[in-house]
């Protein structure tokens, strides 16, 4: 067997339907596109258009307000924080920040900082942190295992 005398499986690779190419093909004339109107013309754009009534999109009452400037946080749970530490991929010793988080593959990517949560069991000695944001629990939980919590950005003003 050579590279030259490799070919697919007979009926793995499908031939595109070639459109408008006379009526013996089966989707000529026409082309698919039934008879007359906006759909049979090419540059449609009608989605959500109602034949002239008030679309639905349109209907719907507004809600609330999305700020764009709010800072997303990624939540971690001390949980998974315990399990990095128990698996070697944190250093418990050190301070553990967003970037540690990041490298030890708890978190993906940080975005505008970490935010710590309660949940599950923490017993790590004497862990220090330094994140934008603490529950009360997840503070509480790593004072009582004889650890730290410090706040760093806009939040650590509201915190304190």
């Amino acid at each position: 067997m050579r590279l030259n005398s490799l070919k697919d499986n007979e009926g793995a690779n499908k031939l595109r339907t070639r459109i408008g190419r006379g009526i013996g093909s089966g989707k000529g004339k026409t082309g698919g596109r039934g008879q007359k109107g906006q759909t049979s013309r090419s540059g449609v754009a009608i989605n959500g258009f109602e034949g002239g009534q008030m679309p639905l999109h349109m209907r719907m009452p507004k809600r609330g307000f999305n700020n764009p400037f709010a800072d997303t946080f990624v939540a971690v749970r001390l949980e998974r924080v315990q399990r990095a530490i128990d698996a070697g991929k944190l250093d418990a010793k050190g301070v553990i920040d967003a970037e540690a988080l990041v490298k030890a593959g708890v978190v993906r990517r940080a975005r505008d900082g970490v935010r710590l949560i309660a949940g599950g069991d923490f017993s790590a000695k004497k862990v220090s942190f330094l994140v934008s944001h603490a529950s009360a629990g997840a503070r509480t939980a790593i004072e009582a295992a004889g650890g730290k919590v410090d706040i760093v950005g806009a939040d650590a003003a509201q915190s304190e």
